[in-house]
């Protein structure tokens, strides 16, 4: 009898092993998040003079979402919507002078109540003079405000701020790496770094400083097709935020509508893909010390943007408007488990920000959130999903800070895109809105909003701007917006910009 409750135990111990073994592995997380890559700043998108060869490679491996947009075009509101899923108005980071609310859940918060061993290096630009640890991460290593591309001075996980020379990109790289070597006790890993790059100022590094000096960088056609867009948009076009402007400081005399004086535009664009180049390295190098551990085809590999850019289109820089280049950003994703290397695939449907955390976490096996915006597009990729979204509602607040866009509220569809401009205090828009056809006008160069031919498309996009917003608890009365003051020409503080 002893003999054989012994043979039982055995038995029933090496079975317990095997379903142990047999369980899958979570994966581990490495997610790239960039600052103001525009969704053409990339290879893959076809952009032909900027080669992007390592991020390249994750899409050609796995997944390539051609249409992703930010559902708030600035930094801090669109990085607080990927951890959370939700948008602007509900996690309540609308500027980028606000914390992200401590007790607000976010993936990786659940990553970490799941289990895995979570860190983050670089720009967290959540805060702006907050440079200590923030909830959901094990070890976090970050700097106030915006960083500078050579000599950041960096606080590792609480200990005090200490400038690192060197460039920032290769610095952030190094310090990410050095965490991902550590023994991390069987657990997985969570990693998340935000680069600095390619945010203005724009400073590449010296081996790509002169990359691009052969290419003739003209203002886009669309700046000099304003006759039927609003007006604010020629009062901005003088400003901080336009072409004939400072440029972020690459045009020292301004304002400056002299047609020569598009040399200080081109010198400008070709800075900004010069520090796309090292971002690109930095994807490589992860790339391969992944390979290295074994790690390469247990790890979902993440690269995106956090918000796209305009670079003169309709006469503007920078972002905020509910325009293509604003709002649109490169989403590439690499995992075996998603789809295979060889199979990979282009995936069409507009996917958004606020889809990123429950897509995340169902990869990873891990609780979901609650109460979100967003949807997994899981489904999408591997079976399809005839339930994905046909249309979707942008958001943007009026800042004193910056005072060259107007608040914004606007829906794109898959073939239209509408966009009006609340005033603030409840009456009519002072604005024209405009409309345009994405389908057959994806450069946005025709505003067909005067046109009494498209009256029924207005009203029908108005619906469903307004269903749209009640889905996510914005209505007329709870729907919460500075007063507009108007375009202003003083440029922005120092501090901040």
């Amino acid at each position: 009898m002893l003999k054989f409750i012994r043979l039982l135990a055995s038995s029933l111990l090496t079975a317990s092993v095997l379903v142990a073994s047999a369980a899958p592995k979570r994966p581990n997380l490495l997610f790239i998040l960039t600052d103001d890559q525009r969704w053409d700043a990339l290879g893959l998108a076809g952009n032909p003079h900027l080669k992007t060869p390592n991020i390249d490679r994750l899409g050609k491996e796995g997944v390539y979402f051609k249409n992703t947009f930010c559902t708030t075009s600035l930094c801090s509101p669109s990085r607080a919507s990927i951890l959370s899923g939700v948008y602007a108005h509900a996690h309540g980071v609308q500027d980028n002078f606000t914390e992200y609310p401590a007790n607000f859940r976010s993936f990786p918060m659940q990553l970490q109540s799941a289990g895995y061993d979570t860190a983050y290096f670089g720009k967290w630009h959540m805060g702006e003079n907050n440079d200590q640890p923030r909830p959901g991460f094990n070890w976090f290593v970050t700097h106030k405000g915006q960083g500078k591309y050579y000599d950041t001075e960096w606080n590792q996980n609480g200990a005090g701020g200490k400038v690192i020379p060197g460039y920032y990109t290769h610095v952030v790289t190094q310090l990410a790496e050095d965490w991902l070597k550590r023994d991390h006790g069987g657990k997985p890993w969570l990693l998340m770094v935000g680069h600095k790059a390619p945010h203005s100022f724009y400073f590449p590094e010296p081996k790509y400083s002169n990359s691009f000096d052969n290419v003739w960088i003209p203002y886009p056609e669309s700046a000099f097709r304003l006759a039927d867009k609003p007006l604010w948009l020629q009062d901005r076009i003088h400003t901080w935020h336009g072409i004939y402007g400072p440029l972020f400081e690459w045009r020292k005399n301004f304002p400056d509508s002299r047609p020569e004086a598009v040399k200080d535009f081109a010198n400008m664009t070709r800075a900004y893909w010069g520090t796309i180049r090292s971002v690109d390295d930095s994807v490589g190098r992860f790339y391969e010390l992944l390979k290295e551990r074994g790690e390469l085809d247990s790890t979902i590999i993440v690269h995106m943007g956090d918000n796209g850019l305009l670079n003169g289109e309709h006469g503007m820089v920078d972002k905020r408007t509910m325009h293509e280049a604003s709002i649109r950003i490169p989403l590439v994703v690499r995992y075996p488990g998603l789809t295979l290397p060889t199979q990979s695939k282009v995936v069409s449907q507009q996917v958004l920000t606020v889809d990123m955390a429950p897509s995340l976490l169902e990869l990873c096996g891990a609780a979901p959130l609650k109460d979100l915006h967003g949807k997994s597009w899981v489904k999408l990729v591997q079976r399809g999903d005839s339930a994905w979204r046909k249309s979707w509602f942008y958001h943007y607040n009026y800042e004193k800070q910056f005072p060259y866009t107007p608040n914004v509220r606007g829906v794109r569809t898959d073939t239209w895109k509408y966009v009006h401009y609340p005033h603030g205090d409840g009456k009519a828009d002072r604005h024209m809105a405009e409309l345009y056809n994405m389908e057959f006008d994806p450069d946005e160069r025709h505003n067909l909003i005067a046109n009494p031919k498209y009256a029924p498309v207005v009203k029908e996009l108005q619906s469903e701007l307004a269903k749209l917003m009640k889905q996510t608890g914005l209505t007329a009365a709870t729907d919460k917006m500075p007063m507009d003051e108007g375009i202003k020409k003083e440029l922005p503080d120092q501090k901040i910009r």
